[in-house]
């Protein structure tokens, strides 16, 4: 293929687009997309044209440019809204590499972050827009005219069956799709659990305040199980407890697996005492090191109930989540969750259930699994290289790792990474308010930790590099 030339003119302004090169059309519009937003030509927020009048201004084929939008998408160049088109992302600031960046003075009222490192927010721009069209498209297409009434609470059974086949496959649980009840993500799942379960409950030392508080709000208490390198300490149990909280997959957020003869434990007392198992199963099948742990549910689908959704796979928005129950929970559940469905849409479910079967869904996972590994690579590395006095830990799976800090420290390294334009989270966040207190009186619970819970998955891809740098310079000493 010989060298050629073509320009456009870019919706709103009269910069022409100059392609020029050889050899891959795509590759060769997607680097002058990149030139253009590095030199300033094209600025954050520029509204680029549709991509068919792109495609016939240049001579492409359609399907070349929407491919090479769809992939700067996903590198965080460009951003796309249904409704308002393809444009440059607000991050996407140009970058001069010939002269130096100018940072001005640190604040200590320093304005809103420019850099996103807080943990369980993935990147919204992997989001996959045209295999999850492709799905919504067959599933409306095949939906059933019941589907567009007033719901079932349990959730639609195509899905439920999707997820029955998908969980024992890759996860290893033992339900059929009579066990599954839909809900609307796993805070849903909780409080239904806590309005059929009632408390009290026992939950990981370290763990998400707004499951702790959500439960709080519908007369649940919680008291604090420490945590060690082996994950919850579940010999801390006793009889009185109606329930426990893990993430034995990847205990949150310290990291870690719950060992496997903890994992026998806690089936046990449950059996003995008649309690409840809850597992969280937040990020169960983004696992580096090996195969992702199989579920607990697996060891006792009568005894366990798993939580799970896609808030990380796909995204929090599509607000879809499961809970796989013993059976005796099933109705009380679906009655607790009342008469209709009024949490999750019937044809999102639908797209699902069709995103699951036709193997899309496995290949996002994959996809995400490759491009979280990278990224926690290229943070193990950068604190390695810049900041080799801290200690990372909790990197063998998930979307977050957690950076220990010298005891006494974890505060001023968040206002420091504060005033870099830097959010992070500090370990201190996630700690039960109980622990702290039997700690202070000699009780079992660990001493809490400094560190920092830093989310490599949030930034898009042109500011990863930043956020990284951004964070060693809140660790460098002094």
């Amino acid at each position: 293929m010989g060298s050629w030339v073509n320009s456009a003119e870019v919706l709103g302004s009269d910069l022409p687009l100059e392609l020029a090169g050889t050899g891959n059309r795509r590759a060769v519009l997607m680097a002058a997309l990149r030139d253009a937003v590095r030199s300033g030509r094209l600025a954050p927020g520029t509204r680029l044209p549709p991509y068919r009048s792109l495609a016939a201004d240049l001579g492409l084929a359609r399907n070349t440019v929407a491919d090479a939008y769809a992939e700067l998408v996903a590198e965080g160049w460009l951003a796309a809204r249904q409704g308002s088109g393809t444009r440059v992302a607000e991050r996407a600031a140009p970058v001069t590499p010939a002269a130096p960046v100018h940072r001005p003075p640190a604040r200590e009222d320093a304005a809103r972050p420019v850099h996103d490192l807080v943990q369980g927010r993935p990147d919204p721009s992997v989001f996959p827009r045209t295999a999850w069209l492709g799905s919504a498209r067959r599933a409306l297409a095949a939906a059933p005219d019941d589907a567009f009434g007033p719901g079932d609470p349990q959730g639609r059974p195509e899905l439920r069956r999707a997820l029955a086949g998908y969980l024992a496959r890759v996860r290893g649980v033992r339900a059929g799709p009579e066990r599954i009840v839909l809900c609307s993500g796993a805070a849903h799942g909780l409080r239904l659990l806590a309005q059929v379960v009632g408390g009290p409950w026992a939950a990981e030392e370290y763990g998400l305040p707004f499951h702790r508080d959500l439960l709080a709000s519908h007369g649940v208490g919680t008291r604090p199980l420490g945590v060690d390198a082996d994950g919850a300490r579940v010999d801390g149990l006793n009889h009185r407890d109606r329930a426990v909280l893990l993430t034995p997959a990847h205990q949150f957020p310290t990291g870690g697996p719950l060992h496997a003869a903890r994992r026998s434990a806690v089936v046990d007392w449950a059996r003995a005492t008649g309690g409840l198992v809850v597992e969280d199963d937040y990020d169960g099948e983004f696992r580096y090191d090996r195969q992702p742990v199989g579920a607990v549910q697996g060891l006792d689908p009568e005894h366990v109930v798993l939580l799970g959704s896609v808030s990380k796979s796909l995204s929090p928005t599509l607000r879809i989540g499961w809970m796989v129950l013993p059976r005796r929970l099933v109705g009380p559940v679906v009655a607790a969750k009342g008469d209709r469905e009024q949490f999750s849409s019937a044809t999102e479910q639908l797209t699902l259930a069709d995103f699951v079967e036709s193997g899309a869904y496995d290949r996002q996972v994959r996809r995400m699994r490759q491009r979280h590994r990278r990224r926690r690579d290229q943070l193990v590395a950068a604190l390695e290289r810049r900041a080799p006095h801290v200690r990372v830990t909790g990197i063998a799976a998930g979307l977050h790792a957690v950076v220990e800090l010298p005891a006494g420290t974890e505060r001023t390294t968040v206002r420091a990474a504060g005033r870099l334009g830097l959010a992070v989270e500090g370990l201190g966040d996630y700690l039960h308010p109980g622990a702290e207190s039997a700690a202070s009186t000699g009780g079992v619970e660990t001493p809490a930790r400094d560190g920092l819970v830093v989310g490599y998955a949030t930034p898009p891809e042109a500011g990863y590099p930043e956020a990284l740098d951004a964070l060693c310079r809140a660790l460098s000493p002094g």
